[in-house]
């Protein structure tokens, strides 16, 4: 396994739509057990493969460094409820807004080996699973803030941090 490049706000590559995973193969299983190793290293409880520079559907999870859950694929069938919490992402670091999101959802999705499951999620699970489908799509959640809060979080990066490469901060 290894710890992969992850991409920071404002790389482009984060505003990637992933393609589906076609095939389960050993490919595949070399880029989630990379995700999970980066995941950890970076001390998170959730990446999406276009966290990473991979446009594909993949998404990995530990909220409770318990299990690991692992989503290929995943689509949305039910959601209800509000919650407000704040959320960060390892994506655009040192930077928490509350978001409101769904309490509860039902999404199904493919697992590791390649079984199609459903999972019925609430609380931080659910918002967890939802913030990182929002990856797949291109979304981050500070989309979900006014323009003004989305342009102090940017001029707060970009102070903390300056760009380079395309994808890595320099301190």
């Amino acid at each position: 396994m290894s710890v992969l490049n992850l991409l920071y706000y404002p790389d482009p590559g984060l505003r990637i739509k992933a393609e589906p995973v076609k095939k389960m193969n050993s490919k595949i299983n070399k880029i989630i057990n990379d995700m999970f190793e980066t995941m950890y290293f970076q001390e998170g409880i959730g990446l999406a493969a276009t966290q990473v520079g991979i446009n594909l559907k993949i998404i990995v999870i530990n909220i409770d460094q318990i299990e690991e859950i692992v989503l290929i694929n995943p689509k949305l069938i039910e959601k209800y409820g509000n919650s407000y919490i704040e959320e960060g992402c390892l994506s655009i670091p040192d930077q928490r807004a509350k978001i409101n999101r769904s309490n509860f959802i039902k999404i199904q999705a493919i697992n590791r080996i390649g079984n199609k499951i459903e999972i019925t999620a609430s609380s931080l699970l659910s918002i967890c699973i939802q913030h990182e489908m929002d990856h797949l799509e291109g979304k981050l959640f500070i989309d979900y803030l006014s323009l003004l809060k989305q342009n102090r979080i940017e001029k707060k990066i970009k102070k903390l941090y300056k760009f380079k490469n395309h994808n890595k901060y320099e301190i």
